[in-house]
């Protein structure tokens, strides 16, 4: 728990915010002003960028975010120049509606509990559905009774209406609100097909004719379902915990003052106060070290290997742990304005940045939407003017056109790979976390490694044993056996049997001491044993034995086992290889030597990770980042695609799109080989699709397919396309241990 001195109340900024038709707009102080809402129902990247650019088109507006994954929305303005509830009025013309925004409601997704309600009534009705028509198909071969025939269709009907009625509405609200709008998206079409599919199938029954589908109606829809869903409920694992961030930070705070202790919650401290950090606590706020000695635990934040010894003078940081001695520090930034929440603004930033990626199947929909209403049109019309055909004949064709372009099969051509690969993956210890993390990861030409953690692993070892005396090993080991540094410990694990040393005292964030035959033995950092300054070639402890010379142990953290071999295979793919790395620019430098990777940066700021992501990406460089520390996590999701080791924080594992088991580097190779077999067979998918309409249509024009045949083939397409993703799932090798 930590310990804080109380500060006067003015030293307490408090934002000045409104509520305005639900979301709040927060005035920053600056001149300007900000809006947070929650979006519902957004879909795709075609939503993001309809409110962005209409918002963006606004005068006054600075910048608008939207961020599909947790569906929020940002709204930077000018103030006096904007009004709010204009905004939010041009958000609703546009057909979605806006409401305040809460971390809490970024878990729940109510829309993926209505897909799935929806899909099990559409998937129990094409069941039984399909038994009925499959009874009728063989009863015409075998003479089945009129009467039968008619007792079966108006049971299918009974089956099918409620069912249809039921299961389409996701289509239906989302073509409404389409047509609402002026736009046309896949789902006009899919429910244009199904109404008139339904209609005409129950006008059949009443008159007692032969062309019903019922079954045909309903199994698309289960099909589309299928597809939503899946798309859905991979999309929420995406859910940003960007917002959550502030765990690291505590929730309370003991108050030193004048008064004595007292306990303050965390969102109450304010520049100024003065904490006591205890060891073990992690830091609640940023500061200065004003008395104490400690080592501090940056690695979440820095990705340095080694802790940090600090002094009075020293700057720490949010989220930082205090590993050794008691520590009072002075607050230089609390809440907002601490590195941590700056973190999380690059998070949610670069989120609303990836957002914008258009997925194939978006930009198929783009042309295809719109061809399908024109060639349905065209057929009746063809019909009834050209042809003067009855014009429920001419309807009967404009149906069979609908439904063999109906986008079953494009439907189908995305979710099926995906679930193909990711059983694929998944068997391997590779877990997809993103919808569109396939398509992303195929297009990627450049693969970005952080060093600690990503490239090594999180153990150090003693990089000069060679040079040192064995009985210099065994003595430096006996005093580190009284310390839980980690390089203390390190040195434990490399002697062969250390024994203890009595008597030995720690001076936090200096070192170890002990009098062993009259002689004053110290081990620690080169200031506290009197060595000679100079560069650091790393982590390293000195051991001193009275006036002998000190020795110097050098400590590293050593490679992936894999490491060689995983960055040789991205090379031969033909992948650009990179570090960045939050460590020291010389250790950086000899793991970059060890692999053969030539570009690398060392001692990087989170913040200066992402500028160096938009720095590549501005290039035309498509981007994969790998980490797995805090400091990695705003990099994770600036970047085009990215991936995390299961051993990662709750944070980054959040923000990556991929998540590896094991300690080894070959998922990385195995993805991004998956990825890019993934979008070949998309392709080759939407391609089938388009081959079967080229074959199709014509066929449903001139009148030579019916309601029931343009069925069977749109069946036979969305078999077809799923054969072809099955043939992804090959044989995985096994990656992780």
């Amino acid at each position: 728990m930590s310990v804080v001195a109380a500060a006067p109340p003015s030293a307490v900024g408090a934002r000045d915010r409104r509520a305005i038709d639900g979301p709040f707009v927060d005035d920053r102080g600056d001149g300007t002003a900000a809006l947070d809402a929650m979006v519902e129902g957004l879909h795709c990247g075609g939503c993001v960028r309809r409110i962005e650019s209409t918002l963006a088109a606004v005068p006054g507006v600075i910048s608008a975010r939207v961020n599909l994954s947790a569906r929020r929305m940002s709204v930077h303005w000018r103030a006096g120049e904007v009004d709010a509830r204009a905004l939010l009025e041009r958000v609703a013309a546009l057909g979605f509606r806006a409401v305040p925004f809460a971390p809490s409601a970024t878990a729940a997704d109510p829309e993926s509990r209505r897909l799935l309600r929806a899909l099990a009534v559409a998937g129990f009705a094409a069941a039984n559905v399909m038994l009925l028509s499959v009874s009728v198909w063989s009863g015409l071969a075998a003479d089945m009774d009129e009467a039968t025939r008619r007792l079966f269709h108006w049971l299918s009907a009974l089956i099918a209406l409620p069912a249809i009625v039921y299961a389409s509405q996701p289509f239906v609200r989302s073509a409404v609100g389409a047509l609402a709008r002026g736009a046309l998206n896949m789902d006009v079409p899919i429910t244009l097909g199904v109404t008139l599919a339904t209609a005409m199938s129950l006008f059949e029954t009443m008159a007692g004719r032969g062309h019903v589908y019922f079954d045909a109606a309903v199994t698309l829809l289960f099909f589309l379902l299928v597809g939503r869903y899946l798309d859905r409920s991979v999309r929420g694992r995406a859910r940003s915990l960007a917002e959550h961030l502030v765990v690291l930070r505590g929730t309370t705070a003991t108050v030193l003052g004048a008064g004595g202790p007292t306990t303050v919650a965390v969102d109450a401290l304010a520049p100024g106060m003065v904490l006591a950090i205890a060891p073990g606590d992690r830091l609640p706020a940023d500061g200065v070290v004003i008395a104490g000695r400690s080592d501090i635990d940056a690695s979440l934040v820095t990705g340095e290997t080694a802790p940090i010894a600090v002094a009075p003078g020293a700057a720490i940081f949010a989220g930082t742990i205090n590993r050794s001695g008691a520590l009072r520090v002075r607050i230089t930034a609390a809440g907002a304005g601490t590195l941590l929440a700056e973190m999380k603004r690059l998070m949610v930033a670069a989120e609303g940045a990836r957002a914008r990626y258009v997925r194939i199947a978006d930009r198929v929909a783009r042309l295809y939407a719109p061809s399908v209403h024109i060639a349905a049109a065209a057929a009746f019309l063809f019909w009834t003017a050209v042809m003067a055909a009855p014009w429920q004949e001419a309807l009967l064709i404009a149906i069979a056109v609908l439904i063999v372009t109906c986008p079953c099969a494009l439907g189908l051509a995305v979710p099926a790979v995906q679930v193909v690969a990711a059983g694929r993956l998944f068997r391997q210890g590779i877990l997809l976390k993103e919808a569109d993390a396939l398509e992303r990861l195929a297009v990627v030409d450049t693969v970005v490694f952080d060093k600690t953690g990503t490239l090594t692993t999180d153990d150090l070892v003693l990089a000069n044993r060679s040079a040192i005396r064995p009985a210099d090993l065994d003595l430096a080991a006996g005093l580190a056996l009284h310390s839980r540094h980690p390089l203390c410990r390190a040195l434990v694990r490399t002697a062969p049997q250390p024994v203890p040393i009595e008597s030995v005292r720690e001076e936090p964030g200096c070192g170890l001491s002990a009098t062993i035959d009259g002689a004053i033995v110290k081990l620690g950092n080169r200031a506290y044993v009197g060595a000679e300054a100079g560069p650091a070639a790393g982590p390293e402890l000195w051991l001193a034995c009275g006036n002998a010379a000190p020795v110097r142990f050098i400590f590293t953290d050593a490679l992936k086992d894999d490491a060689a071999a995983s960055i040789a295979a991205l090379a031969a793919a033909g992948y650009d290889l990179r570090i960045l790395s939050g460590d020291r620019p010389e250790i950086v430098a000899a793991r970059a030597a060890e692999l053969g990777i030539r570009a690398w940066q060392g001692g990087v700021a989170p913040a200066g990770k992402t500028q160096a992501l938009a720095a590549l990406r501005a290039a035309g460089r498509r981007v994969v980042m790998i980490g797995d520390g805090l400091n990695d996590a705003p990099a994770l999701r600036a970047a085009d695609a990215s991936m995390s080791p299961s051993s990662a924080i709750d944070i980054s594992q959040t923000a990556a799109d991929v998540v590896f088991q094991g300690v080894r580097l070959a998922p990385v190779v195995e993805t991004l080989a998956v990825a890019r077999a993934a979008r070949r067979r998309i392709v080759e998918n939407v391609a089938l699709a388009f081959l079967y309409n080229a074959v199709a249509v014509p066929l449903a024009f001139a009148g030579q397919v019916t309601p029931l045949i343009a069925a069977l083939f749109m069946s036979a397409s969305s078999i077809a396309v799923t054969a072809n993703a099955l043939r992804l799932a090959g044989r995985p090798r096994r990656t992780a241990r």
